[in-house]
């Protein structure tokens, strides 16, 4: 399987339709296997077409003056098929499941968190999957997250436990954000990704920089590295090899006591994230020249000024987008996610 990501931008949910209708025509061969919309507001889901396919929608504003961003996964070299609300990317055995914008209209953050998960569970489990085995990465989005985080955390804590995710076994890669989901009932949304057939997980820790998130009552890891044997074309012919993927989770300036360190200063908190992702991407065999794409999430807008540049600067050549979503806790101020790519 060979895999490209893109970011792109645009002032007007048009522009961003035809630029990527230029891309994909750009790249003959490749599929998408994911992609999400990074909205302004609700009513911009209403004007965007229908479409099959893994295909997620979140209200959290690009912070350089678009409108509108979206993130595309690509693949060729791999069987692609498409459902509401699913990808399925079959390659050598393994099959990719991507499935995005699940949500709930119970009462309450709580009840909304552990009816996704009940339903996801049930959705895996027909397939012969569990959410302990085959889940290697979740994304948690929280509308209002100062008030409604709580009730997200408890549930899933809670809902792991039944489906035998303890501080004993493991937890799952994960990013909990602040992010308006589309239908106007939802508190939460949660987008997934689990991988079936014959694949390899580890789990990073960095423990010279990062504490276990369960010792602060919190359940998801900090990092995984997924190894899978995959296809490609090469000179006309199929060439088999082992593919890894980091997937480092939300991660921010905090130290391995689970302190967040830098209290008021974005720029200090930037520079320390990047060194507790750096540790991460090193314990999982990747550096930060093979990052394939990185999302970035400030509290306050006001200091996108401050860390566009510094961005810029440091990830030339790699796609990126900065988005306004509060991080988890209020001394926070900016928070990053990312994936890697190695071929053994």
């Amino acid at each position: 399987m060979t895999e490209r990501h893109y970011i792109l931008k645009a002032a007007s949910l048009s522009q961003l339709m035809q630029q990527e209708q230029s891309l994909l025509m750009s790249n003959p061969g490749f599929g998408v296997a994911f992609k999400r919309y990074f909205l302004s507001d609700r009513s911009q889901r209403l004007l965007l077409p229908d479409q099959s396919g893994a295909i997620s929608y979140i209200v959290q504003p690009p912070l350089d003056g678009s409108a509108v961003g979206v993130w595309l996964y690509l693949v060729a070299d791999a069987t692609v098929t498409k459902g509401l609300g699913r990808t399925d990317i079959e390659d050598n055995g393994v099959i990719h499941h991507f499935q995005t914008n699940l949500c709930s209209s119970a009462e309450g953050s709580e009840a909304q968190t552990t009816e996704i998960l009940q339903k996801y569970g049930n959705s895996l489990q027909k397939r012969n999957l569990t959410l302990a085995e085959n889940c290697v990465r979740t994304w948690f989005y929280v509308d209002d997250i100062d008030n409604n985080y709580a009730g997200m955390v408890k549930a899933r804590r809670e809902l792991f436990t039944d489906f035998g995710l303890t501080p004993d076994t493991h937890y799952i890669a994960s990013t909990g954000i602040c992010g308006a989901p589309v239908p106007s009932k939802s508190l939460v949304q949660m987008d997934a990704y689990a991988i079936e057939g014959p694949f390899s997980q580890r789990y990073l820790y960095a423990p010279t920089h990062l504490n276990p998130t369960y010792e602060y009552g919190v359940t998801f890891e900090r990092g995984v590295r997924i190894d899978c044997p995959c296809n490609r074309d090469h000179c006309g012919e199929k060439e088999s090899f082992s593919q890894g993927h980091i997937l480092i989770s939300g991660t921010a300036s905090i130290d391995n006591k689970g302190e967040v360190l830098h209290v008021g200063d974005v720029v200090a908190q930037t520079y320390r994230m990047w060194e507790n992702v750096e540790i991460l991407l090193s314990e999982g065999g990747a550096s930060w020249a093979e990052v394939r794409q990185i999302l970035v999430y400030l509290r306050y807008a006001g200091d996108y000024g401050k860390v566009a540049p510094m961005f810029a600067a440091k990830f030339p050549d790699t796609p990126f987008i900065i988005l306004h979503a509060p991080v988890c806790r209020p001394t926070w101020l900016i928070e990053m996610e990312c994936i890697a790519t190695t071929a053994n």
